[in-house]
């Protein structure tokens, strides 16, 4: 099978372009926009995620033998669009904000600019990779945000589907997550990774001690032992009298946590191992560990909740044709006036306005043309949230790769600590920031 992304789309977009080549429409040039027209799930902040991986994706976006074959067979567009899409590069730009960058209602996240034949195709691909990554991001980061100075460890490959698992490894280490247990995401993506054993270890031997023996045989006192296996305090007693006051840390997966920790704090510090420390999984979300903030508790595992958005699987986000040039070739602003749907026309420029260092508001510029809009010295007190992201169809390097997460990850950290106290509460509210429109000049 090819590894192309060519089909990784809906079939409207071929039909579009099939009759835009009939009509003579496919050669005008157009600016689509993604954006989110509110934060799903009542979040005060989005995060955005996968542009990277988009990036990539764009770059294999070719349509080859059997990609053509399969839409000659099915006959899902006429012998001279099947002759187009042979060809197909996209050749157009691409500027956004960067990956790692917090959004808000109507942040332009991604503006590709192009002929519409080019441009219409990358729309179901654009969102599939950025509703995901980006929703995964922002429980990821709420996660981030509640465990504190706490580590936390990505651990939900098990409840998605292959893929999916690598993305979200990937987008959770981007917003906070210190490590994953999936070793694709590290070996593809660079995300550290991390995991000793489950509760099969234990069941496979004779018993518990048995286990922690052979456990720490291979993997040295370091180690962390899963002590709830069967009995949480004999657990204790058996991983300390094996591994000695050493013993690097123990894990916890069931129980009423915060209770449990503190249960088993004491009975460590009892047994003389005040430096092992205590990791806890079970469920987690980043309600639960907020509950755990008061708790003697080192690190956490996070699966399901950071796999599946925590209750939000996708961002919303949206892609839509905000400007096109016209027959005589002027640009005019477009949009939709759908009820609930409407959408601001115009390319647009976007800036975080900042008052000593903490974000106050997204001022979006918005003009009915195709001329480059105002910069960020014409916005002193403002950061420009834009940056191009491809030039005549060339990703930024910068943003690829194992490199790009590494970027990705530092910029979500120094962009989060511009936000808002009130950004950061778990609780469903109205976004942090206002998004204000303003006229270009």
């Amino acid at each position: 099978m090819s590894r192309s992304t060519a089909l990784h789309t809906d079939r409207y977009e071929l039909t579009m372009l099939d009759a835009a080549l009939r009509d003579g429409t496919a050669s005008r040039r157009c600016v689509f926009e993604v954006f989110g027209r509110r934060l799903s799930g009542g979040r005060r902040f989005g995060v955005v995620a996968g542009t990277g991986r988009l990036l990539e994706a764009i770059r294999d976006f070719r349509f080859g033998d059997d990609e053509l074959r399969f839409l000659r067979d099915e006959k899902i567009v006429d012998a001279a669009t099947v002759d187009f899409l042979a060809g197909y590069r996209f050749t157009g730009s691409i500027t956004g904000y960067r990956e790692g960058e917090v959004y808000f209602p109507g942040s332009p996240l991604l503006t590709v600019e192009g002929t519409f034949a080019e441009a219409v195709l990358l729309e179901t691909l654009a969102l599939s990779i950025l509703n995901y990554d980006s929703a995964v991001a922002t429980a990821a980061a709420r996660m981030s945000v509640a465990a504190g100075d706490r580590p936390l460890a990505e651990m939900g490959s098990r409840r998605a589907n292959e893929e999916a698992a690598v993305a979200a490894a990937r987008a959770a280490y981007i917003a906070g997550f210190s490590a994953t247990s999936n070793l694709e995401a590290g070996r593809r993506w660079g995300v550290p990774t991390m995991g000793t054993a489950a509760h099969a270890w234990t069941l496979l031997h004779d018993t518990e001690e048995d286990a922690f023996r052979s456990q720490i045989a291979a993997l040295g006192t370091g180690t962390t032992l899963l002590i709830d296996t069967y009995d949480i305090a004999e657990g204790v007693r058996t991983a300390v009298r094996v591994a000695g006051t050493g013993l690097g840390g123990v894990r916890i997966d069931s129980g009423d946590l915060p209770i449990v920790a503190g249960e088993v704090r004491a009975l460590l510090d009892d047994l003389g191992a005040t430096a092992t420390r205590i990791t806890v999984t079970s469920d987690l979300d980043e309600y639960a560990l907020a509950a755990l903030a008061a708790s003697p508790v080192d690190s956490y595992g996070v699966g399901t909740s950071v796999a599946t958005g925590s209750g939000v699987p996708t961002a919303g986000l949206v892609f839509k044709l905000v400007a096109r040039e016209a027959a005589d070739g002027s640009w005019v602003g477009v949009a939709k006036a759908s009820a609930e749907k409407a959408s601001h026309g115009g390319r647009k420029a976007a800036f975080r306005t900042l008052d000593a260092g903490t974000a106050t508001s997204e001022l979006v510029v918005v003009s009915d043309g195709f001329e480059q809009l105002s910069t960020a010295a014409e916005h002193p007190d403002a950061r420009a949230l834009q940056t191009m992201l491809m030039s005549q169809g060339e990703a930024d390097a910068a943003a690829l790769g194992r490199d790009g997460v590494a970027a990705a990850r530092a910029h979500h950290a120094r962009v989060r600590e511009e936000l808002p106290v009130r950004a950061l509460a778990l609780s469903r509210s109205d976004p942090a920031l206002a998004t204000q429109y303003r006229d270009a000049e």
